[in-house]
């Protein structure tokens, strides 16, 4: 069984990756607003001299903070990955068990022996790879009942790992016009559903949009995958 606090940890690091994610969202608006230097433009004029309409240092403090923020994430990023792969290899332990206590409790219902109950999957090796930033009106996810917010744990056969996109557009594909079981946490709360891909007046068969919530260790703030779907 994987020791709770390997659950706890990851958790917590998923709490600070939000919180490092939220002040580097501020610093890059500030950076960016109308009239601003970005996150790497010049610093001088045209002639050479630096800019008299922006406060330089400030400028410069800020983008090594951002810079700082992105190793910090990207740390965490790595430790929540690794501890991923715990959880998701102590549940892949966990099932093997449950299929041999099952072939064994098969074989003692003919010899008398007692049997014991199954062991219940524990929802928090479960946890969310994806979350819907967008939806549209109208949309099968709307129609089907999908929310702003709504994390995706599972849908249909696909659960976190690589090649997401590629995985999951081939999953509504593949059901098109068919329903598909779906694994959410919606305000911290498990629940199921079902969705029926299907071809409507806009984009894709599902018609949201996911954010990748940054397993892959190669995930950057300034990069982040949004999934069509």
């Amino acid at each position: 069984m994987v020791a709770p606090d390997v659950k706890a940890e990851t958790m917590k690091l998923m709490d600070r990756r939000g919180a490092l994610e939220a002040e580097m969202d501020a610093i890059i608006a500030r950076l960016t607003a109308p009239g601003g230097p970005g996150i790497t433009g010049g610093l001088v004029d045209a002639e050479g001299f630096p800019r008299s309409d922006i406060d330089i240092p400030n400028v410069l403090a800020q983008r090594r903070r951002l810079a700082e923020l992105r190793n910090d994430h990207q740390d965490v990023t790595n430790k929540i990955d690794k501890n991923l792969e715990i959880l998701h290899s102590s549940k892949l332990s966990r099932n093997e068990q449950t299929t041999s206590r099952g072939s064994d409790t098969s074989a003692s219902s003919h010899i008398g022996l007692p049997q014991s109950e199954p062991m219940e999957e524990d929802p928090v090796t479960r946890l969310p790879f994806a979350m819907i930033d967008e939806i549209t009106d109208g949309s099968p996810a709307a129609v089907d009942g999908l929310q702003l917010g709504d994390e995706i744990v599972k849908f249909g056969n696909v659960e976190a790992g690589d090649r997401l996109q590629e995985r999951l557009m081939s999953e509504a594909i593949s059901n098109e016009d068919s329903q598909v079981s779906l694994a959410i946490v919606r305000q911290g709360s498990a629940m199921n559903l079902t969705i029926t891909p299907r071809r409507w007046h806009g984009r894709g068969l599902l018609g949201y949009v996911l954010l990748h919530l940054g397993i892959n260790p190669n995930y950057l703030f300034s990069q982040q995958k949004k999934l069509h779907c």
